[in-house]
Formats: structure tokens, C-alpha cells, sequence
């Protein structure tokens, strides 16, 4: 039987954690509006080291080396790009008009990580069933961080993901989700994007949870490009990944990675 470990975090230990999250959604909303015709993936990597540098951060991605990948990993933030959606290895490529990027970011400061993803349209003409795919994805965040209260079971958050998805017509993939995080980026438990209400790991206050909703227009079936890192849809079709970190406190959950207000169009 699996023993999960799962530090429960206290209140001050929340707030820092808070701080890192800020900085994460600061820079993924720069990076975001950056994202523009004719930028190269390189441009937005180089930038996102500078600012890791410029704020005392550690990237939790530099040499990150787990059983899934070819490590180690050497850059600070995956950039996947229409069919990838998970782990996109930043490369020579300039972006166009149309193309669906996310953008995943986690550091750690002090000691305490966050972690974020978000995904824009490039340019000002998105495809329409790209707008809905990337919305879905929100919503599903939205869901699932309304699940997460002291109480609940893991399954509710699953469940409230994978809802969203199938209202919209998109298939879950179970195999990568989120997961829990704090003095570093991957800690137990595993929270998948489709499971059961009311089954699973009674919820508690100090848990702090990695969310991230992700899915494709097409197949729910995952293939691995040769940089051996980046995960593409096996049709090809366009993919998006959203994800918060978040605190599930007495008073129900808080996030500790919001974005600013407008700081990723909804149309992009």
C-alpha cells in the first residue's frame, strides 16, 4: 500500500509561499504579453533567466531530472507550442499568428516554491475553437479550486476538472496532472483531472496544491518529441494547460499564484 507524505503548511508558511507565487504570476504575465508575432521561444527562455536572476530565485526546472524526462532539463520555463502542451522544451522557433502557446513557470524563493502555467493565443486573429479550448481549461481550474476545501476528498477536485472537460467535449488524459508542492516542486499527492467525487484523500487545511488542467482538441493520447521533454497530442490537434498553486485554508482555498486582472487577454 502507498504511503503518501504530505507536510501540512501553516499559516506563515502559506504567506511565503504566497510571495514565490507572486513572482511567478508577475512573470508569466510578461512573458505572456511578449508572446507576439515574429519571437522567437529562445527570446521569451532568455528573458524568463533574467528575471529569475534579477529576483534571487532558484528554478525549480534548471537540471530538474525525474523518471519521465531525458534530463536533465536545462532551461527555466517550458514553452509548448499547438500540439505540446506539457514540458515543451524551449527551442529556435518563431512564433506566428495564431499559434497556441503555454507557458509553465515554477521557482523557488526562500525555500518555498510555486508553480503556474497559462496559455495565450499569439496575434489578434485567434481561431475560435482555440478561444474555447484555452477557456475550458480556465474554467476547469476554476472548478477544481472551488472543489479544494477542508473536508472534501481528492476525487471532488478530479471530478470537478474532468466535468468541465467532458461538458465541452474534450477527453482527459489521467497520466500527468497536478500534484502537491511546497519546499519543493512535486510532493505528494498526485491530483489527476479525472476521478471520482467523494473518493480519495480527505482534503485538509495546510495543503497546498499544484492544479493544472490540460487537454487537447482531439486525442487524449500523449507522444514525446526527440529532445525527449516535450509531450504533443497524438493527432497533432492544438492543446491547452492552465494551473494555479493553491492553499486550502479554513476559510476554503486561497491562490497563491493570481494572475493581475487582464494580464492574460482572454482572447489571447
Amino acid at each position: 500500500m502507498e504511503v503518501l507524505v504530505i507536510e501540512l503548511k501553516t499559516a506563515a508558511e502559506i504567506d511565503k509561499m504566497a510571495v514565490t507565487g507572486e513572482f511567478v504570476a508577475e512573470t508569466l504575465a510578461t512573458l505572456s504579453a511578449e508572446a507576439q508575432p515574429g519571437v522567437n521561444l529562445m527570446q521569451l527562455e532568455h528573458h524568463a533567466r533574467k528575471l529569475v536572476e534579477d529576483r534571487g530565485a532558484e528554478s525549480c526546472y534548471w537540471d530538474y531530472a525525474p523518471s519521465f524526462g531525458r534530463g536533465p532539463f536545462r532551461n527555466v520555463i517550458c514553452l509548448s507550442v499547438n500540439d505540446a502542451v506539457l514540458h515543451g522544451m524551449p527551442r529556435d522557433h518563431v512564433l506566428r499568428d495564431g499559434d497556441v502557446l503555454s507557458l509553465d513557470f515554477a521557482v523557488s524563493i526562500d525555500g518555498w516554491v510555486a508553480d503556474s502555467a497559462v496559455t495565450v493565443i499569439v496575434g489578434d486573429q485567434p481561431d475560435p475553437a482555440d478561444v474555447a479550448l484555452v477557456d475550458s481549461t480556465r474554467r476547469a481550474l476554476d472548478a477544481g479550486i472551488a472543489a479544494a476545501v477542508p473536508g472534501g476528498r481528492l476525487g471532488d477536485i478530479s471530478a470537478a476538472i474532468e466535468g468541465v472537460a467532458v461538458e465541452a467535449g474534450y477527453r482527459v488524459n489521467a497520466e500527468f496532472g497536478g500534484h502537491g508542492l511546497g519546499r519543493t516542486m512535486h510532493e505528494d499527492p498526485h491530483v489527476a483531472n479525472r476521478g471520482k467525487r467523494g473518493r480519495g484523500l480527505v482534503l485538509r487545511a495546510g495543503m497546498t496544491l499544484a492544479l493544472e488542467p490540460w487537454w487537447a482538441r482531439g486525442s487524449d493520447r500523449l507522444v514525446m518529441d526527440s529532445d525527449g521533454w516535450t509531450l504533443r497530442s497524438a493527432d497533432g490537434s492544438k492543446t491547452a494547460h492552465s494551473e494555479h498553486t493553491i492553499a486550502i485554508t479554513e476559510s476554503g482555498p486561497r491562490i497563491l499564484t493570481p494572475l493581475s486582472s487582464g494580464s492574460v487577454p482572454s482572447g489571447r
